[in-house]
Order: C-alpha cells, then sequence, then structure tokens
C-alpha cells in the first residue's frame, strides 16, 4: 500500500514538472536564450577589447620603435589617436612620448591630452594622481600660483603616495619666487607627513635646515 502510494505521489509529482514546463515554455526558452545571448555578448565583447588592446599596443611599439624626425608629422597624429583611444596603459605612455620628444610645442594642447588622461580615461587612482603631478610638473615653470594649486589640489587634499611629491613641488615653487615663508609651510607638511616619501622627506629636511632655518 505505502508503495503504491509513493509511485502515486511521484507520478503526480513528475505530472505537475511536466506541466509546468509545457506551460512555461515559451518563458523558459527565452530566459535561457537571453542567458546565452548575455553570455555571447560578453565573450565577444571581452575578446573585442583585447583585440582592441594588442592593436594599440602594436601601435604604439611601432610609432615609438622607429621613430625619427622623417616621420614626427605622422608619429604625432597616430600618437594622438592613442591618446583619444583613453586606453589605461598606452594613452600615458603616448603623451609621455611626445612630451620628452618635444614633438608637439603648444603648451594649451598639450594641456587638453592631459585633460583627457584625468577626466575621460580609467585609469588606476594612483596612476591617475601621477598624471597630476606630471601635468604640475610640466607647467610649473610658466604657471602662476593659483593655476599650480589648481592642479596639485587633488593631490594636496588627498592621502595619495603622491602627496609629498606635490608638496615639495609647490614648496620649491614658492622658493625660487623668493616667497620663503609659504616654501618653508610646505616643506614643514612634508616633514609632518605620514606617509612622506623618504627621498622626498630628507631634501625637504636638508632645504630647511640649509635655507630657510631663519
Amino acid at each position: 500500500m505505502d508503495e503504491d502510494i509513493s509511485i502515486i505521489n511521484s507520478n503526480t509529482r513528475n505530472e505537475k514538472v511536466r506541466n509546468f514546463f509545457i506551460k512555461n515554455k515559451v518563458k523558459i526558452t527565452s530566459i535561457l536564450l537571453t542567458i546565452v545571448i548575455v553570455l555571447i555578448g560578453a565573450y565577444s565583447f571581452d575578446k573585442y577589447k583585447t583585440n582592441q588592446k594588442i592593436e594599440i599596443s602594436d601601435k604604439y611599439n611601432s610609432i615609438t620603435l622607429t621613430y625619427s624626425e622623417n616621420i614626427k608629422d605622422n608619429a604625432v597624429k597616430n600618437l594622438v589617436e592613442i591618446i583619444n583611444e583613453k586606453d589605461p596603459t598606452y594613452s600615458p605612455l603616448s603623451l609621455y612620448f611626445i612630451i620628452d620628444n618635444k614633438l608637439i610645442s603648444d603648451q594649451g594642447e598639450l594641456n587638453s591630452y592631459f585633460d583627457i588622461l584625468i577626466e575621460k580615461t580609467s585609469l588606476d587612482e594612483e596612476m591617475k594622481n601621477l598624471v597630476i603631478y606630471k601635468k604640475a610638473l610640466f607647467n610649473a615653470d610658466q604657471a602662476d600660483e593659483g593655476k599650480l594649486l589648481s592642479i596639485l589640489n587633488p593631490l594636496i587634499n588627498s592621502k595619495s603616495v603622491w602627496k609629498s611629491h606635490a608638496l615639495y613641488l609647490m614648496a620649491e615653487y614658492f622658493y625660487s619666487k623668493d616667497q620663503k615663508q609659504k616654501s618653508k609651510e610646505f616643506f614643514n607638511q612634508i616633514i609632518g607627513l605620514e606617509n612622506s616619501n623618504s627621498d622626498i622627506k630628507r631634501q625637504a629636511e636638508k632645504r630647511l635646515s640649509r635655507d630657510l632655518s631663519e
């Protein structure tokens, strides 16, 4: 008797399951199809991004390894294209190559490329901070106090590993302008900073004891 009841219950469950699938056949098919499409799309997108990265890498390496004055204009064009690709690795490297080799003289144009990296490129936080610091270095000789501070404020007001570098740049900037009190204040901030770069801290201490000890 118990065995018969068990068989009946089992058949009932199977019938319910079968009826459920028949009744919801369209929904289940749609869900499975959606999952397959999403998986294929994700794989295709990942493949596309990987291939794009390889293309950008090959393009950058080809430009920098074969660069000469004879192909300067073409090199600049291609490096700017890489910057506009907003690639986290090769866009910054392209801008640095342009600056290091003095391929573009227009400071405003170069600053616009820095802004693409800082504002529109998906950089790691500390990589972004490094780009900000490099932008400040690039502008330090010509920028006024307000502009230089506006560039460096994101670092000065952060806990970034580049904060001590930013403070040192401002300290040296004021020292070069013979504004020794302001310079001293920035050097002292470096000394009091917990995660200050050891070399930067040592240079700040030297500057304070040697030139600003009054």
